[in-house]
């Protein structure tokens, strides 16, 4: 049963990759439509959010659960989901672009030669739009680390802008270290 699940796991990859189907109709009936049922059985789409997936996770969980799944990306500071995938985009390696009510910029960094002049721009990816925090409660010292005086919030990611104006994570600015 192990070579059928890989042969099936390679035929639906490769049909994502040419087609942008994430169903088969043998493959679905033997082996993915177990997965979908564990799931309710009536599932048409799923979200991701919070760390971007790598593409290889992606195309797997699209496979595996035979329907789209869109890729979010975003922080506390902007109330959730700043940028978005669209549905149905089969493409993975991005997380799409942002959301209406959301301007996005990249500001360069050139201690990491991220600058928004290279090909593709990168940089730090900063978000403004109304649904920006004010500020930290009682903590004006971390805001003005956080937001410049105009009001953009900067993420501590850096993005790379794709040619189709889909944004990528590549790497971060800020690194966060957690000591007991």
């Amino acid at each position: 049963m192990g070579w059928l699940i890989k042969k099936a796991i390679a035929a639906k990859l490769a049909n994502l990759a040419a087609t942008g189907e994430v169903s088969h109709s043998c493959y679905d009936a033997i082996i993915f439509g177990k997965v979908k049922a564990m799931m309710g059985g009536k599932l048409r789409s799923m979200v991701t959010a919070s760390a971007p997936l790598s593409a290889e996770v992606l195309d797997f969980l699209r496979i595996a659960f035979c329907c789209d799944l869109r890729e979010g990306y975003g922080m506390t500071e902007t109330c959730g989901a700043s940028c978005a995938t669209f549905t149905a985009d089969p493409t993975s390696g991005h997380v799409g672009g942002p959301l209406a009510q959301v301007k996005l910029r990249l500001r360069d960094i050139p201690e990491m030669n991220y600058l928004h002049t290279n090909d593709p721009p990168k940089g730090e990816v900063c978000f403004w739009g109304p649904s920006n925090m004010i500020g930290y409660f009682k903590n004006p010292e971390k805001t003005a680390e956080s937001k410049s005086k105009d009001g953009w919030i900067f993420s501590g990611d850096v993005g790379r802008l794709n040619k189709d104006m889909s944004l990528s994570i590549v790497d971060r600015a800020k690194n966060i270290f957690k000591l007991s």
